[in-house]
């Protein structure tokens, strides 16, 4: 018995790696490592010079604020959302009708979940080189206030890991829902990862929302998460930034996180699984919508 679970764990790792590697391959479009890595670079800093000077152009040019850093660093860590949602969710729409591999992939050993976070992982590792980048960028080149010395390390690995797992399953729900929808579903992602941009105070605090809005906002999982990773990577002093957020201490924070994603871990098990058999039903799985 033993044997036989260790024997399914290095098989499932083993898919696991492939999926991730073949997903590293698609997404820098086979190219050459240094081209890829330039504009690994390029992407992340070009993005955060277009919030610098919309943030100038507003405020006059008064950089170097409290506010400033907290939308810096709030925007640098969303694009892991962008990221790991379009990088799952696309994946159906890829290997469906880009492809025609999706069908070649439920006949293999490799379990559909285990495949679609692979791809995503892909993504989740760019995305990590982006954050990365921005948040240096702005560190030496913006002022913004972030010292290696100062991050609450334990604080931003788990808060990372926990919003990571959230996003993650938030892909899940959204594969399923491209697995039984035409190709035109691919805006899905992207639909979804802008409201939470616009609702989750990513580049401003919630407290500028209509109340509607704002009533929104706090019941969404990356509104806190992103909270955290502000606190982590800023300090306490940013918690005021928000008064809608401020009275939430940063264990509050993570506890949060962890019921959240554990509720959305287990509803996109139940709805991919919902989805996936309408789609077996329906024959979608090796289904072509590029009409």
């Amino acid at each position: 018995m033993a044997v036989s679970v260790s024997r399914r764990v290095r098989e499932g790792f083993g898919a696991f790696r492939t999926a991730t590697r073949l997903g590293w391959q698609i997404e820098s479009n086979w190219a050459d490592p240094l081209v890829f890595a330039i504009y690994s670079i390029i992407k992340p800093v070009a993005a955060s010079l277009i919030l610098v000077f919309m943030y100038l152009v507003i405020t006059r040019g008064k950089a170097g604020t409290e506010l400033f850093a907290y939308i810096y660093v709030g925007n640098a860590f969303y694009i892991f959302v962008g990221g790991v949602l379009f990088g799952i969710s696309w994946a159906i729409i890829d290997d469906r009708e880009h492809y025609e591999m999706l069908k070649y992939i439920y006949l293999s050993p490799i379990r559909i979940y285990i495949y679609l976070l692979g791809r995503g992982m892909a993504r989740l590792f760019i995305s990590a080189i982006s954050v990365a980048i921005a948040l240096s960028f702005g560190a030496l080149l913006l002022k913004v206030p972030l010292r290696i010395t100062a991050i609450d390390y334990p604080y931003l690995f788990a808060g990372l890991i926990l919003g990571l797992g959230g996003v993650i399953a938030l892909g899940i729900i959204l594969a399923g829902v491209c697995l039984i929808t035409a190709r035109h579903s691919w805006g899905i992602s992207e639909s979804v990862a802008g409201a939470f941009y616009l609702l989750c105070g990513v580049v401003f605090p919630l407290d500028v929302l209509p109340r509607w809005a704002q009533a929104i906002g706090v019941v969404l999982p990356p509104t806190y998460w992103i909270e955290a990773m502000r606190r982590a990577a800023l300090g306490e002093e940013v918690a005021g930034v928000s008064q809608v957020l401020g009275r939430f201490s940063n264990s509050s924070l993570l506890l949060v996180l962890l019921g959240t994603t554990a509720g959305l871990m287990f509803i996109s098990h139940l709805f991919f699984r919902a989805a996936e058999g309408r789609a077996r039903r329906r024959g979608l799985i090796d289904q072509r919508t590029d009409y």
